[in-house]
């Protein structure tokens, strides 16, 4: 069956950085649009950043344009999140689906906690 599993995720810094991770299974990985989505607590799960199959679109939410890069690997099946210039309200639990249609089950995420 379909299955992403997200890693990556930790307690950093303001101002750090973090690399995430997303491998997908059960499916044809490079035929998919790839995204990256977070939830924060009491709030809506939204989509950070997304990437087309052959990597040549990509978008961002406005709030994490430029500090934020989307990137995959189809070979892998493995899709990345570089997080730079991390701010405490980019704390969440952050995960993968496709893009931009999403399915509607989802892995188990990975904890970004940003905090000094």
């Amino acid at each position: 069956q379909v299955q992403f599993v997200e890693s990556g995720g930790g307690l950093v810094q303001p101002g750090g950085s973090l690399r995430l991770s997303c491998a997908g299974s059960g499916y044809i990985f490079s035929s998919y649009g790839m995204g990256w989505y977070r939830q924060a607590p009491g709030k809506q799960r939204e989509l950070v950043a997304g990437i087309s199959v052959s990597s040549r679109n990509t978008a961002y939410a406005d709030t994490v344009k430029g500090r934020f890069t989307i990137s995959r690997d189809n070979a892998q099946k493995t899709v990345y999140l570089r997080l730079n210039s991390l701010k405490p309200e980019d704390t969440a639990v952050y995960y993968c689906n496709w893009w931009p249609s999403f399915r509607d089950s989802w892995g188990q995420g990975t904890q970004v906690t940003v905090s000094s």
